[in-house]
């Protein structure tokens, strides 16, 4: 299915890609997709291993992941006064003297993104910024408060001002292989969204292999997901070079099949810039420029800006600072 100009016309600020429309479910498609475990950990092994861009070179990627960077707390001890913090770093989330030393002008996060109470001060703080509203929901982190209660909260958090919607499967959809269940469940999801763009969590350390990781990424995009997202960065394993492969060339296989480009959030425990290049290179290597951007990639994190600033930093001085000289909130 090719995107028209009616997909076109209901778009975030930043956001230069048609929805995607999904599909009728596809089973066929969905057996036939398999993941060799062994060739995908070389591949992924082979990332981390060559030697990265340096210099300005690298100051210039890691301002990009900057860009891409959806600023996170999901804290029980959130308050408002913590969520307006963060949002004053989203907003300026380099020290400007060092933007000036690196010849860059103003730069912000690509999104914010909040439990469902903080999406009131989260919208005051970024009033005027264009910088999108991430709420979790549908039970998050676990998914499993009654079904109609995570279609309600959708709603809720869509009506409060989140432009973005990150939501959890059923794990054991993909556990059991009730396909049929996962896209329906999807669909529903998407339906509730309306206008604002969906992330659908796999919490892929939660679903047994990597061919499952495959086709519960497949049923999501036939489903209407807008991203798909490694984890909700609680469970005991998240976002790893092998489950991310798999899932971006289920991307690659999506939008060869259907002329919609699916986004990708890798999440939970990508905390160093190096590994913010290494995710980026891969992105360029395996999909190519076009995902690159924020409309298109972005890094679930709390504690890489803190780090990516600090290069950054050493970039410009020679020297490396205190890490709480670059605090998030």
């Amino acid at each position: 299915m090719i995107a028209t100009d009616q997909d076109r016309q209901t778009q975030l600020p930043q956001t230069t890609e048609p929805r995607n429309a999904g599909l009728a479910l596809d089973l066929d498609w969905v057996a036939r997709a398999q993941a060799n475990t062994s060739a995908i950990e070389r591949r992924a092994s082979t990332l981390g291993a060559r030697r990265s861009v340096k210099k300005a070179h690298q100051a210039a990627w890691l301002l990009k992941a900057i860009t891409c960077i959806d600023l996170t707390t999901l804290s029980g001890d959130d308050t408002a006064g913590r969520v307006a913090r963060l949002c004053a770093k989203a907003r300026r989330p380099v020290r400007e003297d060092i933007l000036e030393a690196l010849g860059m002008g103003p730069i912000t996060v690509g999104a914010v993104c909040v439990y469902h109470d903080m999406i009131a001060p989260a919208a005051e703080a970024l009033a005027g910024s264009g910088i999108p509203i991430a709420a979790v929901s549908t039970g998050f982190p676990a998914g499993l408060s009654p079904f109609h209660l995570r279609i309600k909260e959708i709603e809720e958090s869509v009506k409060a001002g989140a432009s973005e919607i990150d939501i959890v499967i059923s794990r054991r959809h993909v556990l059991t292989q009730n396909w049929q269940a996962l896209y329906d469940e999807m669909r529903a999801f998407r339906a509730a969204c309306g206008d604002a763009h969906v992330k659908a969590i796999l919490a892929t350390g939660e679903l047994g292999s990597l061919r499952n990781v495959a086709r519960a990424s497949l049923v999501c995009m036939m489903g209407g997901a807008d991203f798909i997202k490694t984890s909700t960065g609680k469970e005991s394993v998240n976002a790893t070079l092998p489950v991310s492969l798999v899932m971006i060339r289920a991307i690659r296989e999506y939008e060869a099949a259907t002329g919609f480009r699916i986004g990708y959030k890798p999440a939970g425990g990508i905390s160093k810039a190096k590994d913010s290049l290494v995710y980026l290179s891969m992105m360029k290597e395996e999909l190519g420029d076009g995902w690159l951007q924020p409309d298109l990639f972005r890094f679930g994190a709390s504690s890489l800006l803190g780090d990516i600033e600090r290069q950054l930093e050493h970039h410009v001085t020679g020297a490396y600072s205190a890490s709480y000289r670059h605090a998030a909130g």
